[in-house]
């Protein structure tokens, strides 16, 4: 979300964040939010069909143009995928380990142990199953003889923040719907 935010502070991407939302009252997402004026709202909804009762109920106050899921896990529920344009952004070059339980390190761990060339992080729509919705953007990045799962992350979000930005600037000027 950082990345986000610093290029519209900058003028490099013509958008607003309207409100960030986590099911987390301890995510770091929430101190930035503070630091930055935006509005948050913790989900208190523990499944799936609460959490998508509530969120309905919260987003109809704020204009929302496009949800975007950055390290959000949990499954987004049918209300929401019928009603928004939700992408997310997931740390491997899809379809290959995604699904659920695969995020973060443990998509990194994953990646070098099965002695892949290339990972990278996909953009994607979100639909009812976990990371199989459309492919909106890949970024390949090359994976080094000595590669660790933490090298490996750290080139992965070195890459996303520039795809997310490209992306959104993409949903802006109305390349992708």
């Amino acid at each position: 979300m950082q990345a986000i935010v610093d290029n519209i502070k900058s003028g490099n991407l013509d958008a607003k964040v309207n409100l960030v939302v986590s099911d987390n009252e301890n995510a770091y997402v929430l101190k930035r939010a503070k630091e930055n004026n935006i509005p948050f709202y913790i989900i208190k909804g523990k499944s799936c069909d609460e959490i998508d009762m509530e969120l309905e109920n919260i987003l109809k106050n704020y204009d929302i143009d496009l949800i975007v899921l950055v390290g959000y896990l949990k499954m987004i529920g049918k209300r929401l995928i019928d009603k928004y344009t939700i992408i997310n952004t997931h740390p491997s070059l899809l379809p290959k380990f995604g699904g659920k339980g695969m995020y973060g390190m443990n998509v990194h761990r994953a990646v070098v142990e099965a002695r892949e060339n290339f990972s990278g992080p996909t953009v994607h729509f979100v639909n009812d199953k976990y990371d199989e919705g459309n492919i909106i953007s890949q970024t390949k990045v090359k994976l080094d003889k000595n590669e660790t799962p933490e090298s490996l992350s750290a080139k992965v979000q070195a890459v996303e923040k520039i795809q997310i930005i490209n992306v959104l600037k993409d949903f802006i000027s109305n390349k992708i719907k």
